[in-house]
């Protein structure tokens, strides 16, 4: 393949974009000489900025979203790029896509723009496919051995600035998520604390800044000595740095989860109102998924809800049963 210039498309979430990075791996093993790019949409960018195999990290700012698409297809025209793989279900990307004036494109047919790539493929949350074997059907003809699990590189100064917190055994416990019915209720994460507490054992508790005052509630009601509220205070990739080498990682259906799955560690990933079915469910070695089986309203969403749609949150709730099975 003559391909020397690519550029990987995932203005989605956190989440998405690391379940993205297989691409950047596989087509880097395969085509060590091409430049490879990446577009996301800004304040995930944090990222990728250190990825080694990346040439470009190139912003869409979606807060100014006319003025970045047309500064953007302008600036990706310039790059004549032979290749553009679109995983971005939705119109924006598209449209970038279309107008990339790449020899080839390839993506999603659920984006409305499909009809114009090059090469369309399918994509089913319905078959229990994960997410990153959806992605990577894209390159299935081009790569003969993908590689399956993200990856992330946090700096040298991301994990020495985490080495402080290093000194014990510890595990970290993500608590959050944007979505209420995604989230493990707060008795989880004290049963969590209490279940795995030992002489010199430290929890560390981390979020965004948005999610310390959930954190420090966790922590306060604990009444432990060895819980320490980091949400706010570390960047993602310190935080990536961080959950590399704790005991245990613990989390929701969310970001945290497949950061743990870009660096290998230890996961257990609670599923609430969602379902690893999806293909969103953790990749590490050594991982497991804790859920509420056997609910006639489980799933009840692919992204979750701000309440239960039923009102007795089952899926949540039982979370502490279905651990002890």
């Amino acid at each position: 393949m003559g391909t020397k210039k690519i550029l990987i498309i995932q203005t989605a979430f956190l989440g998405d974009v690391i379940l993205a990075t297989p691409l950047i791996e596989s087509l880097y093993r395969t085509f060590p000489s091409a430049q490879i790019d990446f577009l996301l949409k800004k304040g995930n960018e944090a990222l990728l900025d250190e990825h080694p195999k990346l040439r470009r990290v190139l912003i869409f700012d979606k807060a100014n979203k006319r003025k970045s698409l047309l500064d953007l297809i302008q600036d990706i025209r310039k790059e004549k790029y032979d290749l553009v793989l679109n995983l971005h279900r939705f119109a924006s990307s598209g449209l970038i896509t279309i107008l990339s004036g790449a020899n080839e494109t390839r993506g999603f047919s659920k984006n409305p723009f499909s009809f114009l790539y090059t090469q369309r493929y399918t994509h089913s949350i319905s078959n229990g496919k994960h997410e990153v074997d959806r992605n990577l059907s894209l390159i299935s003809d081009l790569v003969e051995v993908p590689q399956r699990r993200p990856q992330l590189y946090p700096s040298k100064e991301d994990q020495d600035f985490v080495s402080q917190w290093k000194n014990e055994a510890y595990f970290c416990l993500a608590p959050a998520s944007v979505w209420f019915t995604k989230q493990a209720p707060p008795a989880v994460w004290q049963y969590v604390m209490e279940k795995f507490d030992d002489e010199g054992v430290q929890f560390y508790l981390l979020g965004g800044p948005a999610d310390h005052e959930l954190c420090e509630g966790i922590k306060v009601f604990s009444q432990r000595n060895n819980v320490h509220n980091l949400a706010g205070k570390l960047s993602l990739m310190q935080s990536a740095a961080l959950m590399k080498d704790a005991k245990r990682n613990f989390v929701n259906d969310s970001g945290p989860l497949h950061i743990a799955s870009a660096g290998n560690a230890p996961v257990s990933a609670f599923f609430c109102s969602t379902t690893p079915e999806f293909g969103f469910g953790p990749l590490s070695d050594d991982s497991n998924v804790i859920e509420v089986k056997n609910l006639d309203c489980k799933p009840c969403g692919l992204h979750g809800h701000k309440a239960c749609p039923k009102g007795h949150f089952k899926c949540g709730n039982g979370l502490i049963e279905a651990m002890n099975r």
